[in-house]
């Protein structure tokens, strides 16, 4: 079976009020790319990856004039994508949601949030995740409380043989510090939004303890926006988001090989899923931002990972249609595991 994760950058700006692909020539969310020109590469990408199974970051909005499911199921019949069925959990305001498209010829996926609703007072633990988390986040002996801007996806999913196991879609993001005053007060915004990304990774931690010691297979699928090397607070807070996640011995560890290879070391070439333009630098800058992380229990069936890299795959560097719509299409590459479920 193959599994992928890919966050294609303002999926939302490529429809209308009516869920319908908006194929025309007008500007995508994308610099310089036009609707018709990201629409025509993202259904070449998801062609190619051909998956069972694809998290889709940055889904289509979900509100009072449009609906996700039906947009992805749409996009999904124009390219004849066999992941025809789409399923998602809890809507935000960000127009930017989490949600599966999935083959149900082969697996079957409901979403099924786990842990307690909490109100508005919050819980502390593991509460659902369109909840509030009480947690002290600068250890002033006073509870913070933290929400989830785009709730986390949780799926329950059965194969067509039988094997049950389950999902968590993730996208976490640290605010960039608007509104700041001067370069201090950025700052201290800054190192805020960063705690509270951080209390969002122990909160998704804590529920895929939960989950692995109840003997659960699980996977954890998404952009986690940070990571080893990837800006100064790392030093501040000790652990990225990544190393939050993915746990550590003494819990129930998950496992990325890309996590780990950038984890082991500080210099050298590291994979990247992502390029962003920088336009005051005036060049690109690559990081590692999206994974698939595997429960032991799943690490144990014969896992392979690929980073669909336009650039560092040969695969697709040397297949110049699939080269450039991976380019085209968004800012993020796909991520793909091929597992024997």
């Amino acid at each position: 079976m193959r599994i992928a994760t890919y966050n294609v950058e303002w999926f939302a700006n490529l429809f209308d009020e009516h869920d319908q692909l908006r194929i025309d020539e007008g500007w995508s969310g994308r610099r310089d790319v036009t609707r018709s020109q990201q629409i025509a590469a993202v259904g070449h990408v998801f062609q190619a990856i051909d998956a069972d199974a694809v998290m889709v970051i940055e889904a289509p909005d979900t509100g009072r004039k449009n609906n996700s499911v039906i947009a992805l199921e749409n996009f999904a019949a124009k390219f004849s994508l066999r992941g025809r069925k789409a399923v998602m959990g809890f809507s935000n305001d960000t127009q930017q949601e989490i949600a599966l498209l999935y083959d149900p010829d082969i697996l079957s996926a409901t979403h099924d949030p786990q842990g307690p609703e909490t109100g508005p007072e919050g819980a502390t633990g593991a509460p659902r995740f369109d909840g509030i988390l009480r947690i002290d986040l600068d250890i002033d002996a006073t509870e913070d409380k933290v929400v989830f801007s785009k709730p986390p996806l949780e799926l329950a999913l059965k194969t067509t043989s039988g094997f049950e196991f389950r999902m968590i879609g993730a996208h976490l993001k640290s605010k960039a510090p608007h509104g700041a005053r001067d370069d201090a007060h950025a700052m201290q915004i800054s190192i805020a939004n960063r705690r509270k990304q951080l209390a969002q990774a122990i909160w998704l931690r804590a529920r895929i303890d939960a989950g692995v010691a109840a003997g659960t297979a699980l996977m954890l699928l998404g952009d986690l926006n940070d990571g080893p090397g990837l800006d100064v607070f790392e030093d501040l807070f000790g652990r990225s988001s990544v190393e939050v996640v993915l746990g550590s011995e003494g819990q129930h560890p998950l496992y990325d090989p890309h996590a780990a290879r950038a984890l082991g070391q500080r210099l050298g070439a590291m994979p990247t899923t992502s390029r962003f333009w920088i336009r005051d630098e005036e060049r690109f800058l690559q990081a590692l931002l999206d994974y698939i992380m595997v429960c032991p229990s799943l690490r144990a069936k014969n896992p392979r990972w690929r980073i669909w890299h336009p650039l560092d795959d040969p695969s697709c560097w040397t297949d110049p249609a699939l080269r450039d719509a991976l380019v085209t299409a968004s800012d993020h590459f796909p991520v793909t595991l091929d597992i024997d479920l």
